[in-house]
């Protein structure tokens, strides 16, 4: 009879439907605090404007009044932070842009065309002309 009213008493971590949800709750909040964070570091060391000592400044108070800091940062600097990460978007995406044209090269039609080019310029002879035109077909 002891064993099944100790049962009873503890109902364990899945035991309340409400003790589940507050948890839930409380996980989502912590998450969504790490985000908040992680997006606040990362928009410090963007600021090239911002001074080392004042980056120092929010790092100190990020770690010892986490919270409030974080809501004032967003307050505060909250458009800058906007503004701040499409820049860097627009940046990676003009970067990625160029690396693919580098890397893509052209197609042996346009090669000998630029060939063509620069032969009927005078730039380059009929010899070094033929050999662009089969290093483009080779």
């Amino acid at each position: 009879m002891r064993v099944i009213e100790t049962a009873v008493e503890y109902q364990g971590f899945w035991g309340s439907i409400g003790d589940l949800i507050w948890w839930f709750l409380w996980a989502f909040i912590f998450v969504s605090y790490l985000f908040a964070l992680f997006a606040i570091i990362g928009d410090l060391f963007r600021d090239h404007k911002l001074a080392g000592g004042w980056k120092a400044v929010w790092i100190f108070f990020l770690i010892f009044f986490p919270i409030i800091t974080a809501l004032i940062y967003l307050i505060a600097r909250g458009k800058g932070m906007g503004q701040r990460s499409a820049e860097a978007a627009r940046e990676f995406k003009s970067a990625q842009d160029d690396y693919i044209k580098q890397v893509a090269g052209s197609s042996p039609s346009e090669e000998i065309a630029k060939a063509k080019a620069l032969l009927d310029a005078g730039s380059i002879t009929q010899a070094e002309f033929d050999a662009l035109k089969a290093k483009a077909l080779a």
